[in-house]
């Protein structure tokens, strides 16, 4: 299982270290969204982003949708390049090895955000979702 993380906030105000972290995982303006593995290095970096991202567990489904309608190839692909799976950017997140940029740009939430300042429990559009990113994912394609 992989998680994908959407950045909610832009970057204007924040700590240097907080910047780099969004930039390592390809996040680099507000409405991008990533798909990683479950990994504790990479749960680490979401932690330390938690106030400017949200995040949750991505299904097949929906990382199959944005492959199609938002994944963008490194170069044109050729016969020996290998686009992966839904199931294997799932398994193992977005990597440039996979022919695909380890990132999707999309639009804003159909409806909008709710706040940015607020986590999810509190009604607010920040931190973990659970499965529920799912949905955000599919306003946002």
């Amino acid at each position: 299982m992989g998680w994908m993380i959407i950045r909610v906030r832009g970057g204007v105000h924040a700590r240097g270290e907080i910047v780099a972290t969004l930039d390592q995982l390809h996040l680099t303006r507000p409405n991008h969204a990533t798909v990683v593995p479950e990994e504790p290095s990479f749960r680490g970096m979401i932690t330390k982003v938690e106030g400017y991202v949200t995040w949750g567990e991505a299904d097949a489904a929906t990382v199959e949708l944005l492959l199609k309608e938002r994944g963008a190839p490194l170069s044109i692909p050729d016969a020996a390049t290998k686009i992966p799976t839904a199931e294997q950017v799932v398994a193992g997140g977005l990597s440039r090895a996979g022919g695909i940029k380890p990132m999707f740009r999309l639009r804003a939430p159909k409806g909008g955000w709710r706040s940015t300042k607020k986590p999810f429990a509190r009604g607010g559009a920040l931190g973990y979702r659970g499965a529920a990113i799912n949905d955000i994912a599919r306003k946002m394609i």
